[in-house]
């Protein structure tokens, strides 16, 4: 039992490894191609075409839906379900989800003083946004934050696994892509933004699979000379 068990969790933790190891290098990709403005045509021409699908009721609709992004709310989501994990005596998982969100928003904010990249400025737009565009903030942290709430979910309920896995990826995608329909983000904005968040959030899995590993490690080390 033992031995199917450590096969199945080294099986996941390569799987993990390798969606990581993808996304690094196709941030690192697509970072090349921003600096070197090879993907200018493409991303412009891209955002004209969802400029041509604008009314104000899809106005509102994504409106609506890139709220789920917002910086504001993402804190007050992880404060209520790092809460809810405190209570069921879950430290060690709400302590990772407080560093991987932290570390997200640092990250990014990092990530877009060093590549200090404009904003489209292609029609007037209906939200306000300021600062650097690559990588997207929204599309990143939301990565992260609801990955990660994915995650410990489904290691908390694991028979509702494939409703939690299909509406975070519906959620975090529909996120991306209402700052394309905005206009406030390029799409390899978007693009790099999920392929450094699931960089980190992979990054902040192994850790808390890691320390928990040790921990069982640890446990059944002692409990022999009880």
């Amino acid at each position: 039992m033992s031995s199917r068990l450590f096969g199945l969790i080294f099986t996941i933790r390569a799987a993990g490894l390798l969606l990581a190891a993808l996304a690094l290098w196709g941030f690192a990709q697509i970072a090349d191609e921003v600096l070197d403005k090879e993907s200018q045509f493409i991303d412009t021409a891209i955002l004209l075409a969802l400029q041509r699908l604008h009314t104000p009721l899809l106005d509102q609709v994504m409106t609506g839906i890139t709220f789920f992004g917002e910086p504001e709310l993402l804190l007050i989501i992880c404060l209520g379900f790092a809460a809810w994990l405190l209570l069921r005596g879950n430290r060690s998982q709400a302590t990772t989800l407080g560093i991987a969100s932290l570390g997200a928003v640092g990250l990014n904010y990092l990530l877009k003083d060093l590549f200090a990249r404009d904003r489209p400025a292609l029609w007037d737009r209906i939200v306000d946004v300021r600062y650097y565009s690559f990588p997207s903030g929204h599309a990143m942290i939301s990565m992260v934050v609801y990955g990660a709430i994915a995650y410990l979910l489904i290691k908390n309920f694991g028979k509702w696994s494939n409703l939690i896995i299909i509406t975070t990826v519906a959620l975090i995608f529909s996120i991306g892509l209402s700052r394309l329909y905005l206009g406030v983000h390029w799409p390899t904005d978007v693009l790099a933004g999920y392929a450094a968040g699931i960089v980190w959030l992979m990054t902040c899995i192994f850790s808390l699979e890691f320390w928990q590993y040790r921990q069982v490690s640890n446990s059944n080390t002692v409990a022999p000379s009880e």
